[in-house]
């Protein structure tokens, strides 16, 4: 029997895993510019074999914005499942979503990261890329919070 991925012409989706950080503030989002993937995106980034998630993602907010998170200063939010942008064809993003209350703190850009702000759904909206992993997240902050597409 064959299963989902198997038939002669279709690939099977790749799973990439990864963590990202949710801080919403004032109805906005922190995000990162990718300067490879000329994107905004939450901060974080891939699992390394054997990591956590949370170690993860702990050891992408310091290479990315220069931050020391701890464990305790974030607490699990959602898992998000999207096409991964600028990954190969039939790459899906498999991220798991840790909030943090960080009050407006705006971290500095490391390494890949060419800028970080926050944006609210109408500007994130405007920019000429979304990444899908990103809109979805909106949708459920909007939902869970109880916010209008603002």
């Amino acid at each position: 029997m064959m299963k989902n991925g198997d038939e002669i012409g279709v690939d099977a989706p790749i799973k990439l895993a990864t963590a990202g950080l949710v801080v919403w503030h004032q109805n906005r989002l922190l995000l990162a510019f990718s300067k490879h993937k000329l994107a905004w995106y939450l901060p974080g980034g891939k699992v390394d074999e054997g990591e956590t998630a949370l170690a993860a993602l702990c050891r992408e907010c310091w290479e990315e914005l220069g931050c020391r998170l701890k464990p305790n200063d974030v607490q699990y939010y959602r898992h998000i499942s999207a096409p991964a942008y600028g990954e190969p064809k039939h790459t899906v993003m498999e991220q798991e979503c840790f909030m943090a209350n960080w009050q407006g703190y705006l971290p500095q850009p490391q390494a890949e990261i060419g800028a970080v702000r926050y944006f609210s759904w109408a500007e994130y909206g405007q920019l000429a890329v979304q990444v899908p992993g990103v809109v979805q997240l909106y949708g459920h902050l909007q939902h869970d919070f109880g916010l209008e597409n603002t």
